[in-house]
């Protein structure tokens, strides 16, 4: 190995010394293993994100409850759009975007996660002259706010016993 790679090599060791992990690596708990999801839409932004976080985190997903170890429920997944500034003209000058999740998750025997809900929300300007490019950005908010929730329900998807 060359001298000029230790720096690098003593980096790496320090790191995972100290506990440190990369964000979203975090270790499903047993229980996770075969969840079943039970989605109200599965198209949707947030089902999809939950569905590829779950399976990189390693959880075989059930194609039914009869085989799963918990089952994940997602009773509302919703986005809403508000209007906070209109012009002098009554044209829309600024939205907030608004994403809502509830999600509970019932093991084999017991209820292991109480439902919780989850919403996140983003200001965006709006400029009718630019309006592909606005609602292209809208889209890329909403598709940020559902890994973000993502995120929030897989942290404490891994405090689950």
């Amino acid at each position: 190995m060359a001298a000029a790679n230790y720096p690098i090599l003593l980096i790496l060791c320090a790191l995972t010394a100290c506990g440190f992990r990369l964000a979203g690596s975090e270790t499903l708990p047993a229980v996770m293993a075969r969840p079943y999801l039970s989605l109200k839409d599965p198209y949707t932004d947030f089902s999809r994100e939950l569905e590829h976080q779950l399976k990189s985190s390693g959880a075989t997903l059930q194609l039914t409850p009869a085989g799963a170890t918990a089952t994940v429920e997602v009773t509302k997944d919703l986005v809403q759009q508000r209007t906070l500034a209109v012009s002098a003209k009554n044209i829309p000058t600024e939205y907030e975007l608004t994403y809502t999740i509830t999600f509970s998750v019932q093991g084999v025997d017991r209820e292991l996660l109480a439902p919780q809900t989850v919403s996140l929300s983003k200001d965006f300007s709006y400029n009718e002259t630019l309006q592909l490019a606005k609602e292209h950005e809208a889209d890329i908010l909403r598709q940020q706010m559902a890994r973000d929730l993502v995120s929030i329900a897989l942290r404490r998807l891994t405090s689950l016993k």
